[in-house]
């Protein structure tokens, strides 16, 4: 199996590291340790799954987030949407976007 290559646009670096902050500020979570770690299930999911995990074309109003997508359920309320761009072994993570988002409405 050949080594894959994952990479993050910067805007979802920003993204990801101000989703601590925020589920850490509105009482998601009592500790910013609790916080770090839940963002960093995502991105573990990501980095284990992104390969194997059957992905979907992303609908076309979506598109420009992303040519596929894959889903990560974190939790029994939140669906976390994963976009990317794929060729050959290496990915680009273009958007990250949950089911409390309009962009979920899309998906149902």
């Amino acid at each position: 199996m050949e080594e894959i290559k994952i990479f993050y646009k910067v805007e979802v670096e920003h993204f990801l590291n101000n989703l601590i902050y925020i589920l850490y500020k509105d009482d998601y979570f009592s500790y910013m340790e609790n916080a770090i770690e839940y963002k960093d299930k995502i991105i573990d999911f990501i980095d284990q799954n992104i390969q194997s995990f059957p992905h979907k074309s992303t609908p076309l109003p979506l598109f420009h987030l992303g040519a596929n997508y894959i889903f990560y359920k974190s939790n029994p309320r939140t669906t976390w949407y994963i976009f990317f761009e794929k060729e050959e072994n290496q990915y680009l993570i273009t958007y990250i976007s949950n089911n409390h988002t309009e962009i979920s409405n899309f998906f149902k």
